[in-house]
């Protein structure tokens, strides 16, 4: 937002929701929705695929870089099929 010269305040404005939601998402204690997907691409442009994505890889890097959630997903292993 900064080289945009906009703040939380402004863009929550444009977005039409609170600022407090604006905020959490800012911080991370909010996810991107296919809702907020689409309204971040009407206010800057891009699509909303893009904002999904960003969410998406962020998800994934949190999963993969907090140890108790790594633990449990290493617990994880192919399936035995019959041959």
């Amino acid at each position: 937002m900064k080289p945009m010269g906009i703040n939380q305040t402004q863009l929550a404005q444009a977005m039409g929701i609170q600022r407090r939601l604006v905020n959490e998402v800012c911080r991370n204690r909010r996810v991107i929705t296919a809702d907020t997907a689409l309204m971040l691409s009407r206010v800057f442009g891009n699509s909303a695929e893009f904002w999904l994505k960003l969410q998406h890889d962020n998800d994934l890097w949190e999963a993969l870089h907090d140890p108790k959630r790594r633990q449990r997903i290493e617990r994880a292993h192919p399936v035995a099929t019959a041959v």
